[in-house]
C-alpha cells in the first residue's frame, strides 16, 4: 500500500533524528544523527469522485481544508 495522498500527492519525506548532549547546559552539543522518515497522516475515506462514491486515500490536511467531500452515510 502506497503512503501517498490522492489529492495533493503528499508522500513520505526523509530527515535526521538528532540526539544532543547536555539538556540544560550552556553549550548543547550534537552527539549523533541517524536517519528517520516523516510519514503523512493518510486516511482511507469514501468520497464522491465524478459523481460516484469511491474509496480514496487522503491526508488529514486535505480533509480538514475541505478539498474532499465525504459521501454521506444516509445515502
Amino acid at each position: 500500500m502506497s503512503n501517498r495522498c490522492d489529492v495533493c500527492a503528499k508522500e513520505p519525506s526523509f530527515g535526521n533524528r538528532v540526539s544532543r548532549l547536555g539538556k540544560n547546559a550552556i553549550a548543547r552539543r550534537v552527539k549523533a544523527r541517524s536517519p528517520r522518515k516523516f510519514t503523512p497522516n493518510i486516511q482511507s475515506v469514501r468520497a464522491v469522485v465524478d459523481g460516484t462514491p469511491q474509496r480514496v486515500k487522503v491526508c488529514t490536511s486535505c480533509l480538514k481544508s475541505g478539498k474532499v467531500t465525504r459521501r454521506s452515510q444516509a445515502a
